[in-house]
């Protein structure tokens, strides 16, 4: 595999190994050993989450403000354009956002530490979705960076996504 560095440098890029023939193709999506080494990673992935959202579906920004979780993020059905929003107050890039493509066709992942904020905007007809996280889900610490930030500037390919009532309740940065 390939690891790609950010502007945030705890955010990685993976790019897998693909074997493909006439019969398809064949990729490892997590091996711990060498994601521990060539990532830096020193989590233990204690949940797997898959989502399917339709179309101008955009999903977050999402974090836990106690037991933060790390996210290891692909797409296996469709198209989504995934963002993280760096929202540690004594990081040398808090403020800064990263978004990448991620699709079945570039069978891309994005490695996103605990602690910053993370969401995706679905481009595709249908998108699914999965994720590895490094710590439970805990309803009671969960929050939300509202999607469009004026500070945080996320030039996102649409002005006008569909959202949940939750996200629609997210604060600004300077909110947090």
């Amino acid at each position: 595999m390939e690891v790609i560095q950010t502007e945030i440098p705890d955010v990685k890029i993976i790019q897998p190994k693909v074997y493909e023939d006439e019969r398809g193709f064949f990729l490892e999506t997590f091996e711990q050993r060498r994601y521990q080494e060539m990532l830096d990673i020193d989590f233990n992935f204690v949940q797997d989450n898959h989502s399917r959202s339709q179309k101008n579906v955009l999903r977050g920004l999402h974090f836990q403000k106690e037991n933060p979780q790390g996210k290891l993020v692909r797409v296996v059905r469709g198209e989504v354009f995934d963002v993280a929003v760096d929202i540690r107050k004594d990081s040398s890039t808090y403020g800064k956002w990263v978004g990448v493509i991620l699709s079945e066709e570039n069978k891309n992942q994005l490695w996103i530490p605990p602690g910053l904020a993370h969401g995706f905007l679905v481009l595709s007809d249908i998108a699914d979705f999965e994720y590895k996280c490094t710590n439970y889900y805990d309803p009671n610490s969960e929050g939300c960076l509202v999607w469009n930030d004026s500070t945080v500037n996320i030039n996102w390919p649409i002005s006008t996504p569909t959202l949940s009532e939750k996200d629609k309740l997210g604060k600004t940065l300077q909110e947090l």
